[in-house]
């Protein structure tokens, strides 16, 4: 097994709603993983502790076998993770340029400003969208800011992309052309991707590998097409009657 990320017995409590109740789960180092589930199950407090951008209840958060959060402790920082993160509302800043977005994205790493600005054209071209450098969110499409939230995350050059439901907002024919340059962008860069969504197309689109949240609590794990040759979880039985045969992930 390749080291990555591991989750022991990990429990997150908002006062008195308890969002995850002792979540045990691996993402293997080179994997694509899918986070799946209905709303309210768990999956975004998932994503949020395994950033790093909160600390667990109780149990144990580990990266390479080492911990990186425990109990209402952040051990190692978000920016000593090796992430990066394309949130759900994207949070792109309206009054700077997509350049300038996709810059501040490397302000935590001290580069000097010429690497910063060699990084952020070079992520802009990646994702296709070098042309709009100039021009303010306001000014693109949905699609496009997508891409500048990408580019913003792959200018960092992670081992782990986290991907939360960030495709919502898209028309169809563009979310699937987007499943597809990201599925081929992390393929070729290696990054390893965690994507949450309650969306079982851009599931299968990206991901390899699924962990269904309902509740707090895993119902199932594993690879995607096994899953859903015999699937237990209710979102999973759902999707599988809404299939034909050959469009069942593992099937010819």
């Amino acid at each position: 097994m390749n080291p990555g990320f591991e989750l022991r017995s990990v429990a997150k409590r908002y006062d008195d709603v308890l969002a995850l109740a002792g979540v045990s789960f691996s993402i293997e180092s080179g994997t694509r993983l899918a986070i799946i589930g209905p709303s309210g199950g768990g999956k975004s407090t998932a994503l949020r502790l395994l950033a790093g951008l909160e600390a667990p209840t109780s149990g144990e958060i580990l990266l390479d076998g080492r911990v990186i959060s425990k109990p209402d402790c952040i051990v190692v920082p978000p920016r000593h993770r090796g992430i990066t993160m394309v949130f759900q509302d994207l949070a792109l800043w309206p009054n700077m340029t997509v350049l300038e977005n996709v810059m501040l994205g490397l302000a935590s790493l001290r580069l000097t400003g010429g690497e910063t600005r060699r990084r952020a054209e070079q992520a802009l071209s990646i994702c296709k969208i070098e042309q709009l450098a100039a021009r303010k969110p306001k000014d693109i499409s949905g699609g496009q800011q997508q891409r500048v939230a990408l580019a913003r995350a792959l200018a960092g050059q992670p081992r782990f992309l986290l991907l939360d439901e960030p495709f919502s907002s898209l028309d169809l024919v563009t979310k699937m052309a987007l499943l597809q340059d990201i599925a081929q962008l992390v393929t070729e860069r290696d990054i390893s991707l965690v994507l949450v969504t309650h969306d079982l197309i851009e599931a299968t689109r990206l991901c390899h590998f699924a962990v269904v949240l309902n509740r707090g609590v895993v119902e199932e794990s594993g690879e995607f097409g096994k899953l859903m040759q015999e699937p237990r979880s209710q979102i999973l039985k759902v999707f599988k009657t809404s299939l034909s045969a050959k469009e069942v992930p593992g099937n010819a």
